[in-house]
């Protein structure tokens, strides 16, 4: 009897001393910095930042499951997924929110206060309410604008497709980020001489009717860096192309996926100056101490299977220009 009373103590110990170790493992995970990710959807452009995101903190020593916690999730594309993420990570007392895509930005900003955010691949952060001041945003709020130059785009376009007098502007209307690419569009094109027509979607099921319709009645297409063109581009640049109209896009992912040409940024070089915003962050700056960045440098990037299709012959001194060529 004594002994089994003995060996029952000491399975007891045994246990206790589990739980203890258990909870003691517990309480340092949740000890550690803790940065949730939050992405409208799944397109290479936004993984890529991502990727780079992660990799770059991983270089400069935060590591996932190290001595930080990375917490990613992607809202599909929905609207109410995005605001139930970012309420779970205020409602978990994240240390940091890293949104990707205006969409997710705004649903952060208007989820918190507090929490310092970081936003990446946010085109227009002020008209998007983001930030006041690009130099100085204030509160809790800064990141990175990957705006691109539609003048530039343009100009690229006539250089390969010359000759054209209607546009297509093909984009979310919902997006103010892209709202704001095609307002520049616009203007750009009443001081050149060339219509815009516009071509409006509110979900990707649209995409495709409406890029058929463009086709019919425009020169050549174009669309900014839209996060739901993006997600559609195989099935606009195939419209497109059976149409025999060239797609100029805003994001090297939309040229990968068929898109003829652009004058874009490197996503890359994106998510890991978003890593840097966000270590500044983790070492005590405030948030809204650190100006917007933007990306000064632009790249050619060409579709040269897409050109084949449409029998464009890209001249040598762009070729050669070319930050990458896709075949």
């Amino acid at each position: 009897m004594k002994k089994s009373m003995k060996l029952f103590g000491v399975i007891c110990l045994v246990a206790l001393m589990a739980m203890g170790f258990a909870g003691c493992a517990e309480e340092k995970e949740n000890d550690m910095y803790t940065i949730g990710i939050v992405q409208i959807v799944e397109h290479p452009s936004l993984d890529t930042i991502r990727t780079s995101f992660i990799e770059e903190l991983s270089a400069q020593g935060y590591t996932d499951g190290e001595n930080i916690v990375i917490d990613y999730q992607n809202a599909q594309g929905d609207q109410t997924n995005l605001n139930t993420i970012n309420k779970k990570f205020v409602d978990n007392n994240y240390d940091m929110i890293v949104a990707i895509a205006t969409p997710s930005a705004q649903s952060a900003v208007g989820a918190t206060s507090d929490i310092p955010i970081v936003f990446s691949a946010c085109t227009d952060p002020v008209g998007s309410g983001l930030v006041e001041d690009m130099n100085k945003p204030g509160g809790n709020v800064t990141g990175t604008s990957d705006a691109v130059s539609a003048e530039m785009i343009i100009e690229l376009a006539k250089d390969l497709t010359p000759g054209f007098t209607k546009v297509g502007a093909l984009y979310n209307s919902s997006e103010t980020n892209s709202l704001a690419v095609v307002e520049d569009l616009e203007a750009y094109a009443a001081e050149n001489g060339f219509e815009v027509v516009r071509g409006t979607v509110s979900s990707s099921s649209e995409v495709q009717q409406v890029t058929v319709n463009l086709v019919e009645n425009v020169d050549i297409l174009f669309s900014p860096i839209d996060n739901t063109i993006a997600s559609a581009m195989p099935i606009v640049a195939k419209t497109a192309n059976d149409a025999g109209i060239p797609c100029y896009v805003g994001a090297d992912s939309m040229v990968k996926d068929g898109g003829l040409a652009t004058y874009g940024i490197n996503y890359t070089i994106l998510g890991a100056e978003t890593a840097q915003m966000a270590i500044e962050i983790m070492n005590g700056t405030s948030a809204g101490d650190i100006p917007v960045r933007t990306m000064d440098e632009m790249n050619i990037y060409l579709n040269k299977t897409t050109a084949d299709t449409l029998g464009i012959t890209i001249p040598d001194e762009i070729m050669n220009k070319a930050a990458e060529i896709f075949e």
